[in-house]
C-alpha cells in the first residue's frame, strides 16, 4: 500500500472473504494470492517488491526442461504444497525458487533432507505452479507411459504392424504405450537439446541418459521388463532386424519432434544384458550454420573463407571423435553449394540430406570403400570433393591426385593438432613432395561448452587459473571473464551450447619445402608459431577472454605447449 501497489478498498474486501476461515496475518500467502486472483494486486510487482524487502533475488523460470535428478531433490507434493521448485544446482548448493520468502521453515527442511545448502529466489507463485506442471508433466508421462504397459507384454504382437519410417504423429499408434514411450523419450531429449540418446541394459535396470552440450546426465528410464520390447520397437523404426541380437546393426530413423524435421542415426550393440541402443540426433537446421557460428574468430574466418575460394587442393579438418569436424565440413559445403558447382560427398555413413549435392554413402558388404567410391566420383567431373575420412594409403592417394589435377578436397583426419595432419598423410603412405604440392592448409579443432547467457555473471578468476593459461598483464587488464551461475535455461550447469576452438595451418612456400624434406611435426609447428599462428590452447584464451567460455573448459580440451611434444613426439 506505501508502493501504491494496493488500494485499502481492495485490501479490506479481501479480508471480508477470508474472515470465515481461521485467522491469518495481513501478509498470510492465503490474502495475496486472493488479492493477486481477483487483480486487485499485479504479481510481478508484488514479487518486486517482496524481493526488496527480503533482499531475495529474482529468478525467471524458463521453457528449458529441468532434470530429472534435479526435480526428484524436492518431491512433487510438497513443491505444489508450498509453491518452491529446484531450478539449479552449483555444487553442493541447491537453487530453489519460492513464491513466499518468508516460509524460512520450508527453506531448514530441504536444507535438512537434501543435505544441500538452500539459495532461496523470488518467482510469482502462478510462474512456479506452471514450471511444476510443465516439468513434472513431462517426467510423469514418461513414466506412465512405461507403466500402462503390462509387464509380460511381448513386443512382436505390437510392434510389426507398423513400418520402419512411419510418423510419429499419427493418432492410432500412439494408442500402443510402448510406442507412446518411445516417443517420449525422444521427444524429451529433443526439447532438452541432446545430440544423442544412450539406453544401456544393466543388470537390474534399463539406463537411459542424454548427452548435452557433450555431456552424459541421466534421466528416467523404463522398468527392466520393458527393456525387450523398448528395444525392439527402436529397431522396428530404424529398419533393423529384431530376429537378430547376437550382432551390432545399424540404421536410422526420420522423424518429426518439437516442430523440427530430424534424422536420428541407431546404433546397436549386444551386451552381456541386453542390446545397447545409441541413437545420434540430427538436426536439419544445424546444416545452415555459417562459419562464425561455429566459433571462428573475424581472423581465422576471413584465413578459411581464402581456402574455400580456391579452386583446387585439399584442406584438412582433424580433431578427435566428438570435436565437430563434420560439421564444419558440412559448413563450408552449404558456402560452396552454388549452381555453378557439382559436389560430391563420400560418407561412412551419410549423417545428414544435403539437398543439391550429390551424397554416396560407403558399403562395405559390396565393396563400395571410401577408395573405390572416391574414383568412381572424379570420373563424374566434380568441382568439389568431399571424403568422410582419409584412413588409408590408397584412399590418400587418390585425394592427393585429385586435388592435384584440379579438384578442391575437403577431409578429415584424427591428429591432435593440425601440423600434424601432413605427418599423418605420410605415415600412411603418402609421398611427401605430393603432400606438398596438394595441401593447402589443415585446422584441428575441439568443442567447449558455451557459457549461458541467461545466467551470464561476471567472474574473477584465481592466480592459479591465470597461472594454468599463462596471460600476461596486459591481456588481463581489458579481459572480460565470465561463468554461468546456473539457472532453469542451462539445467543449473552454466552453460548452454558448444562453440569450436580452432587453429589452422596454412601451406606456404617455407612450410611446403619442410613438407617435401619429410620434417617432424614439431619443426613444422615452429615455422607455423614464428609466422603468428595460434594453437587450439591460444584460441581457446581468445575466447575466455571475451567471456565466450571458460577456463576450465579450455584447460580440460587442450594442452599446453609445455607438454605437446609428449604427445607428439619428433619423428626420427
Amino acid at each position: 500500500m506505501e508502493r501504491g501497489l494496493l488500494q485499502r478498498g481492495k485490501l479490506e474486501a479481501a479480508r471480508e472473504k477470508i474472515a470465515g476461515r481461521p485467522p491469518a496475518a495481513p501478509a498470510s500467502p492465503d490474502l495475496l494470492d486472493l488479492l493477486v486472483a481477483e487483480g486487485a494486486l499485479d504479481p510481478v510487482a508484488l514479487c518486486a517488491a517482496l524481493a526488496e524487502a527480503s533482499g531475495l533475488p529474482v529468478v525467471a523460470l524458463g521453457p528449458q526442461l529441468i532434470g530429472a535428478g534435479l526435480l526428484a531433490s524436492v518431491p512433487v507434493s510438497f513443491a505444489r504444497q508450498h509453491t518452491v521448485l529446484p531450478y539449479a544446482r552449483t555444487g553442493d548448493v541447491l537453487h530453489l525458487a519460492v513464491a513466499d520468502p518468508f516460509a524460512l521453515d520450508v527453506v531448514d527442511h530441504l536444507a535438512y533432507v537434501t543435505g544441500l545448502r538452500i539459495a532461496p529466489a523470488l518467482a510469482t507463485a502462478a510462474e512456479i505452479r506452471a514450471a511444476i506442471t510443465r516439468h513434472h508433466e513431462s517426467r510423469e508421462n514418461l513414466l506412465s507411459a512405461a507403466g500402462s504397459a503390462p509387464p509380460d507384454l511381448a513386443p512382436e504382437p505390437v510392434l510389426t504392424t507398423e513400418g520402419p519410417h512411419e510418423q510419429e504423429g499419427e493418432a492410432g499408434e500412439r494408442d500402443a504405450p510402448i510406442i507412446r514411450l518411445v516417443h517420449a523419450i525422444i521427444t524429451e531429449a529433443v526439447r532438452q537439446r541432446a545430440s544423442d540418446i544412450h539406453l544401456e541394459p544393466l543388470a537390474r535396470r534399463f539406463r537411459v541418459r542424454y548427452r548435452i552440450d557433450g555431456v552424459l546426465s541421466e534421466v528416467d528410464g523404463p522398468p527392466k521388463q520393458l527393456q525387450p520390447a523398448v528395444v525392439s520397437r527402436l529397431k522396428i523404426m530404424a529398419n533393423m532386424s529384431i530376429a537378430e541380437k547376437r550382432v551390432p546393426q545399424d540404421g536410422r530413423i526420420q522423424l518429426a519432434a518439437e516442430g523440427r524435421s530430424l534424422d536420428v542415426r541407431v546404433s546397436s550393440l549386444p551386451t552381456a544384458h541386453g542390446e545397447s541402443i545409441v541413437m545420434r540426433i540430427l538436426d536439419q537446421a544445424g546444416l545452415k550454420l555459417g562459419l562464425p557460428e561455429l566459433g571462428l574468430l573475424p581472423d581465422d574466418e576471413a584465413q578459411l573463407s581464402r581456402q574455400l575460394a580456391s579452386p583446387d587442393g585439399m584442406v584438412l579438418v582433424t580433431g578427435p571423435t566428438g570435436a565437430g569436424k563434420t560439421t564444419t565440413l558440412y559448413a563450408c559445403l552449404h558456402r560452396l553449394n552454388q549452381a555453378d558447382r557439382k559436389i560430391i560427398t563420400v560418407e561412412d555413413p551419410v549423417e545428414y540430406q544435403l539437398s543439391g549435392i550429390n551424397q554416396v554413402p560407403v558399403n562395405a558388404t559390396t565393396g563400395l570403400t571410401f577408395a573405390s567410391a572416391l574414383r568412381a566420383m572424379l570420373r563424374q567431373a566434380p568441382n568439389t570433393v568431399m571424403i568422410g575420412e582419409i584412413r588409408d594409403r590408397e584412399t590418400a592417394d587418390i585425394a592427393i591426385n585429385a586435388a592435384l589435377t584440379g579438384h578442391q578436397v575437403f577431409s578429415t583426419l584424427h591428429t591432435n593438432d593440425a601440423p600434424s595432419a601432413v605427418t599423418r598423410l605420410i605415415d600412411i603412405g603418402a609421398k611427401p613432395f605430393l603432400v606438398a604440392a596438394a595441401l593447402r592448409a589443415s585446422l584441428a579443432q575441439r568443442l567447449v561448452r558455451k557459457i549461458c547467457v541467461h545466467c551470464r555473471r561476471a567472474h574473477v578468476p584465481s592466480v592459479r587459473e591465470l597461472r594454468a593459461l599463462g596471460l600476461s598483464a596486459a591481456q588481463r587488464a581489458g579481459a572480460g571473464f565470465a561463468r554461468g551461475a546456473g539457472c532453469a535455461e542451462c539445467q543449473g550447469t552454466g552453460y548452454r551450447g558448444r562453440l569450436g576452438i580452432f587453429e589452422i595451418f596454412l601451406v606456404n612456400d617455407e612450410i611446403r619445402s619442410l613438407i617435401y624434406e619429410n620434417a617432424s611435426a614439431s619443426r613444422l609447428r615452429g615455422c607455423a608459431r614464428r609466422e603468428g599462428r595460434l594453437t587450439l590452447r591460444e584460441d581457446g584464451v581468445r575466447k575466455v577472454l571475451a567471456g565466450l567460455t571458460t577456463i576450465e573448459e579450455v584447460l580440460a580440451n587442450t594442452i599446453g605447449e609445455e607438454t605437446r611434444e609428449s604427445f607428439n613426439p619428433p619423428i626420427a
